[in-house]
């Protein structure tokens, strides 16, 4: 088992920055897919990002495209999104998810609470 706790949302003006953290304890997460997905009001949760295992290769939506940054540490057991030039659109809860190489929910088998970012036109 793998448990997730992600941190880092809040409310922030269109334009701003955020960084979400995501912790992994349990279960090595070395060998799996890091992934962040999120999920506005009403609507379906939407991929975001993943990096692989070794931090060499990543994956955006396009919507987020050269305004978002994925990054982890293994040795902190440690993803992190860095959300740049934020949109009202970017709003809603962000999920961190382990598993394999994807863009869909079901690549993934474990899946964090989720932290809430509001961003304010």
């Amino acid at each position: 088992q793998v448990q997730l706790v992600e941190s880092g949302g809040g409310l922030v003006q269109a334009g701003g920055s955020l960084r979400l953290s995501c912790a992994a304890s349990g279960r090595t997460i070395s060998v799996y897919v890091m992934g962040w997905f999120r999920q506005a009001p009403g609507k379906e949760r939407e991929f975001v990002a993943a990096i692989h295992w070794n931090g060499e290769s990543t994956m955006y939506a396009d919507s987020v495209k050269g305004r978002f940054t994925i990054s982890r540490d293994n040795a902190k057991n440690t993803v992190y999104l860095q959300m740049n030039s934020l949109k009202p659109e970017d709003t809603g809860v962000h999920y961190c998810a382990v598993g394999y190489w994807g863009t869909s929910r079901r690549d993934y088998l474990y899946w964090g609470q989720g932290t809430q970012v509001t961003v304010s036109s």
